[in-house]
C-alpha cells in the first residue's frame, strides 16, 4: 500500500471498510470451533432432564417479570406478559415439573401479588400498607 502525503507529512492510508469487512468474517478455522461449540451445547441439551431445563426457563420468566415491575416507571404490559407466560407453562406441566415445582409456583404467586401491589401504587390510589388499629399493617400475621 503506498502512502499519502498531507501537509502534516506521510500518511499511511487506512480504508477501515475493508479492514473491517475483513476482520469480520470469520475464518473457516473459527467457523468449524464454533460449529462443535454448538454441537457441545445441543449434545448436552439431548442429555439433560427436561424437567430441569425447563425449571431454568421458568426462572427466567420469573427474572424477567420482576425485572419488569421493578422499572421505574414499572413495565406492567411487559411485565403481564411475562407472569401469563410462566402461568402457562406452570399450569400446562401441573405435576409434572419435579421438585421444582413447588417453587416455581410460590414464585408464581409472589409475582402476582407483586404485579397487583405496583399496579395500585402506580395508579395512586393507595400510598402504603394500610394499618389496622393497633399500628401493624393488615392481612399480615
Amino acid at each position: 500500500m503506498s502512502t499519502l502525503w498531507t501537509p502534516d507529512g506521510e500518511h499511511e492510508p487506512k480504508n477501515s471498510k475493508i479492514n473491517d469487512e475483513i476482520s469480520e468474517s470469520p475464518s473457516k478455522e473459527e467457523e468449524l470451533a464454533a460449529q462443535q461449540r454448538l454441537d457441545n451445547i445441543r449434545e448436552q441439551l439431548a442429555n439433560s432432564d427436561a424437567k430441569e431445563l425447563i425449571a431454568n426457563h421458568c426462572y427466567g420468566l420469573f427474572e424477567l417479570a420482576a425485572i419488569y415491575l421493578s422499572q421505574t416507571p414499572p413495565k406492567l404490559t411487559e411485565a403481564s406478559l411475562s407472569i401469563d407466560a410462566l402461568q402457562g407453562v406452570v399450569s400446562a406441566l401441573q405435576g409434572r415439573l419435579g421438585s421444582n415445582e413447588q417453587m416455581i409456583t410460590d414464585g408464581l404467586h409472589q409475582l402476582q401479588l407483586a404485579f397487583v401491589q405496583v399496579s395500585v401504587l402506580k395508579d395512586g390510589t393507595e400510598q402504603g400498607p394500610v394499618e389496622s388499629k393497633d399500628g401493624e399493617p393488615e392481612g399480615e400475621a
